[in-house]
């Protein structure tokens, strides 16, 4: 086959390399299980990195360039998607994140990425990083206020997020920081452009007592689920296990305060920030 063209990584690389690669495996003949099977991964694998849900490996990416002819271009363009502005824990959930219809996300320590503030996320990355230079500091901050671009859409993606109560009351920054970052939260819920529920302390022992988790849905591609810890993340694409989660997500709704309430809670934390007495 012709080589194909190298695509541009700034231009929605993920789905540009998808496109290139459903157009290479059908040229070759062959359907999305049969390029799978040489792979070890299945047909609906090959699928989601055809729909740009999920990010090409480079061990898949030379793999494939033996199996369709295709000269090195999927390797070539994999390495240049490897430069990313993430931790390399984090790239293909943020990249999914971009193309999600839905998120859903429970957030037991600290406000989502997509919802944060300037002030907030620079208090935070600095509390995690305490010898990072400040340029280092301020790449960090524009990256993660670059993510929620996202929701410059007035619609799209849904996003519903339920906090834990310990999420308002960890003072990450300090009060006025912290009075900025819960106003942001209630102005976006005014909008009506999130729905935000909190998990109360009263709740006592709940289903998800073990971390974080968000869910993504896609218009034309399976949901993903991504975990993360201390410096580590995982995305779950196995279809019981994301079912599994949804159920979490939805038991943990259902122990939540109701949005009208938790958004009252919300406003009073933040009136109590913004009134306390400052050095």
């Amino acid at each position: 086959m012709p080589n194909p063209k190298d695509l541009d990584p700034s231009s929605s690389p993920r789905a540009m390399i998808g496109a290139e690669l459903r157009h290479a495996r059908e040229s070759a003949g062959l359907s999305q299980s049969d390029l799978g099977e040489p792979l070890f991964v299945s047909g609906s694998f090959i699928g989601q990195l055809e729909s740009g849900t999920r990010r090409l490996q480079l061990e898949y990416a030379v793999r494939i360039d033996e199996i369709l002819g295709t000269r090195g271009f999927f390797e070539r363009n994999c390495r240049a998607l490897a430069r990313s502005k993430y931790p390399d824990h984090f790239v293909e959930a943020a990249e999914a994140e971009a193309l999600a219809a839905a998120i859903r996300e429970y957030a037991p320590l600290l406000i989502p990425g997509l919802l944060q503030t300037a002030g907030y996320a620079r208090a935070m990355f600095r509390g995690g990083r305490p010898t990072a230079t400040a340029d280092e500091i301020d790449d960090l901050v524009a990256a993660r206020l670059e993510r929620a671009h996202i929701l410059g859409d007035p619609t799209t993606p849904l996003l519903w997020a339920v906090l834990d109560e310990a999420v308002l009351r960890r003072k990450v920054g300090g009060s006025v920081v912290m009075a900025e970052a819960l106003q942001h939260l209630v102005a976006l819920a005014k909008r009506h452009r999130i729905i935000l529920q909190v998990l109360p302390f009263g709740e006592g022992a709940h289903v998800a007592m073990g971390g974080s988790l968000k869910l993504m849905a896609f218009a034309d591609a399976p949901s993903l689920a991504y975990l993360e810890g201390l410096g580590t993340g995982r995305l779950e694409d196995s279809p019981g296990a994301v079912a599994g989660y949804e159920l979490t997500f939805d038991l943990l709704g259902a122990c939540a305060l109701p949005p009208s309430e938790s958004l009252a809670l919300v406003e009073a934390v933040a009136d109590d920030y913004s009134h306390e007495e400052q050095p």
